[in-house]
């Protein structure tokens, strides 16, 4: 169900400290902690002795003390004390994983550390140029497989019908979807033209008439998306490629998989009207709180009903287009993980036509 070979956010840099913090991601517990140095690491949260979990014990400098029988482990997870013996058994050891902080952001790479590619790591320009601000959310929890949250963020059709007051409106329920999977990010978008703005940019952009506004979902293999939305006035007549004349933001989603059922959605938006203004920062937070539990009870209310038997195959529709191309790619990156190709045989036994 997931893939460990992906960099995946553990939270804002503003959550770790100090203190111990027991993180759960991909069905695995890690203890997490800033260092002296200022760095964050993460540790299996599991004593190999008797199993109590690190985030119980209690820190001697950079090191956790096991709080049951005072084990010792250093930041690279190693045993450095062992109370009442001076060996130290090859098994002593917690694995350790490989984290990157990068705008503000923390990320966790889950799986095999030889394979930890900074370079994959997820990054946009606008997150470090002046001319647009950047303002950190929440975390949404959501009961919810994680799969079935990052759907709905490559899908634009669903705006109409479930944000009607804040994101959508009526205007867009006929108008085509536009798909492109031939790249490592898929992107659904679509343009609604001369029509009348939705609630938030009727607050947030002033708009009286009628706009040109846009939406383009942007999903980041496994589970990082952006949604790029905006309005202009439609006397603007403003290109596709124009949108920054616009009212334009982002809204960043980063889909933590705690388990089979649950998600974390830790969001962030980033736009280039209202620079520095943090009562605008406020009032955005609000109204996305509002969209963003719509989308909650929605996807909810698909898992429990996920959960019970099954009387007939569920049907789809062309707009799944992008959801589609989605679940096969998420098939395809687990078969990978899961299985070792050996390569083409030296000697073979068979011939393949």
């Amino acid at each position: 169900m997931f893939i460990k070979n992906a960099w995946y956010v553990a939270g804002w840099s503003s959550e770790f400290g100090d203190e111990l913090r027991r993180v759960t991601m991909l069905n695995e517990h890690l203890v997490m902690y800033r260092t002296s140095s200022g760095d964050v690491v993460a540790l299996e949260d599991r004593c190999p002795h008797r199993l109590l979990p690190l985030s119980k014990g209690k820190r001697m400098g950079d090191d956790i003390q096991c709080g049951y029988h005072g084990m010792t482990f250093n930041c690279s997870g190693a045993c450095v004390r062992i109370p009442g013996q001076d060996n130290v058994p090859s098994t002593a050891y917690v694995n350790t994983f490989t984290v990157v902080e990068r705008n503000q952001i923390v990320f966790v790479w889950m799986g095999d550390p030889c394979h930890a590619d900074e370079s994959k790591l997820f990054d946009m320009p606008e997150l470090s140029d002046a001319n647009w601000h950047a303002h950190q959310g929440d975390a949404l929890h959501l009961q919810a497989n994680y799969l079935n949250v990052a759907e709905n963020l490559v899908d634009p059709a669903h705006v109409s019908f479930v944000h009607p007051t804040t994101l959508g409106n009526a205007a867009s329920e006929n108008v085509p979807v536009h798909v492109d999977t031939k790249g490592d990010v898929l992107v659904a978008w679509r343009w609604i033209r001369d029509a009348e703005a939705v609630g938030f940019f009727k607050k947030f952009g002033g708009f009286t008439s009628n706009v040109d506004r846009w939406h383009y979902y942007y999903l980041h293999l496994p589970s990082i998306a952006v949604i790029d939305f905006g309005s202009a006035d439609t006397t603007a007549k403003i290109a596709e490629k124009e949108r920054d004349k616009g009212v334009r933001i982002f809204a960043l989603h980063f889909l933590t998989p705690v388990n089979e059922h649950y998600t974390i959605d830790r969001w962030m938006h980033i736009r280039n009207a209202a620079i520095g203004d943090d009562t605008a920062s406020e009032q955005m937070d609000a109204m996305f709180r509002i969209a963003f539990n719509e989308d909650k009870e929605i996807l909810e209310a698909i898992e429990e009903q996920e959960r019970l038997p099954q009387k007939r195959k569920p049907i789809r529709l062309a707009i799944d287009k992008g959801p589609a191309v989605y679940r096969r790619r998420i098939r395809d990156l687990l078969e990978q993980e899961t299985t070792e190709d050996l390569g083409e045989p030296l000697h073979p036994t068979f011939v393949h036509h």
